[in-house]
């Protein structure tokens, strides 16, 4: 009983070490495929992740690329945007400059006085009363060019405030006006009164740009004038209001005429002034070119 007894248990322990050698066997097997999927998975995680990487840094390449691209395209298009502007101001600068020329009166810088002539039909294409307190006759009003009436009388009350005795005598005159002051000046002067009386068609009055200056102590006398404060004060300002001496001391055309004024724009006049030249002396070309600033 107890042999049998002992076979059975040495049989029940070798099929018990059998079954453990089997499930030890295969949880190592288990253990191993565990290991070798884990292994092949962190393989493939790394591979993919190192093409993901290559993947990344690629479009960052393309990205920048591109950003850089855009920049340019950004700044190239500015640029280009700044210069067509530019241009379209330079266009706009030059229309607007020819249509001013366009609608300027191009006889008013033109240099009459026995050189250039004004038919009979010149009218100023506006003209104006000035003030009547500004002018020498209570009665007899005074027109001027309408470009030239707020100069004209800023210029005087300017020198009134100054405490200068100063009047405007006389201003535009027609081609009609200006044949009949002609013939009575022939009738009292014969032919000396060219020295002093332009023509009809050549007196810078048709143009009613220009004005003779008096002051009450002169009256209509206006011989003299370059003796009185006010030719002073004109020679040293006229220019600041656009105005210049047509006839100064040594020109060719007239005598001296100091009371004789005609506006020909601040930039000229002022150029004029600094330089010391003469309206009659400059070549028509170069006055055409300040036409355009005139007014």
């Amino acid at each position: 009983m107890n042999s049998e007894l002992a076979k059975t248990s040495s049989l029940n322990f070798f099929i018990l070490l059998a079954v453990a050698i089997i499930v030890t066997g295969s949880f190592a097997y288990s253990v191993y495929r565990y290991d070798k999927v884990l292994e092949d998975t962190r393989s493939e995680f790394s591979q993919a992740q190192a093409q993901f990487q290559s993947v990344r840094e690629n479009l960052e390449a393309r990205l920048a690329s591109t950003t850089e691209q855009n920049n340019d395209l950004i700044f190239l298009l500015g640029a280009r945007n700044a210069d067509f502007q530019n241009q379209i101001g330079e266009m706009s600068e030059k229309i607007s400059m020819f249509e001013k020329l366009w609608n300027t009166d191009a006889e008013l810088l033109q240099k009459y006085s026995k050189v250039y002539f004004l038919n009979e039909n010149y009218i100023p294409s506006a003209l104006s009363l000035i003030e009547q307190e500004l002018t020498y006759s209570k009665t007899k009003p005074v027109q001027v060019h309408s470009g030239i009436k707020t100069y004209l009388e800023s210029m005087v009350r300017a020198a009134q405030a100054d405490g200068i005795d100063i009047t405007v005598f006389s201003g535009y005159r027609s081609f009609g006006t200006q044949a009949s002051l002609k013939s009575q000046y022939t009738v009292v002067y014969g032919s000396n009164s060219n020295r002093f009386s332009a023509d009809q068609g050549y007196s810078e009055h048709q143009l009613g740009t220009t004005v003779d200056f008096t002051t009450k102590k002169k009256g209509e006398e206006l011989y003299g004038f370059d003796k009185e404060p006010a030719y002073k004060w004109l020679t040293d300002n006229a220019y600041r209001f656009g105005f210049i001496l047509s006839y100064p001391k040594g020109n060719t055309f007239y005598i001296f005429e100091p009371w004789h004024w005609r506006f020909v724009g601040l930039e000229l006049s002022s150029d004029l002034h600094s330089s010391g030249k003469r309206f009659y002396d400059m070549p028509q070309r170069s006055l055409d070119q300040y036409l355009v600033k005139i007014f």
